[in-house]
């Protein structure tokens, strides 16, 4: 039997990632199609990070979530 041709089908992604696609190269180096610094900051402004979320000295360091919102000078 004959294999089937694989349907490329683009994934169901986050509206802010459209167009993402991952590759990886015959040397085993991975490429996207968005540099690591726009998903980085996607990451950030989307998942909260686990390990962090119970620190007590993290309290003082404004997240972005805060600095969105109005400040205490407005």
């Amino acid at each position: 039997m004959a294999k089937k041709p694989k349907k490329e089908e683009n994934p169901k992604v986050h509206k802010d990632l459209e167009g993402f696609k991952m590759s990886i190269n015959s040397f085993g180096e991975i490429s996207s199609s968005f540099s690591i610094d726009k998903i980085n900051e996607f990451l950030n402004k989307n998942v909260e990070d686990k390990k962090l979320r119970d620190r007590d000295d993290l309290a003082d360091i404004p997240s972005e979530k805060k600095r969105k919102g109005k400040t205490d000078s407005e």
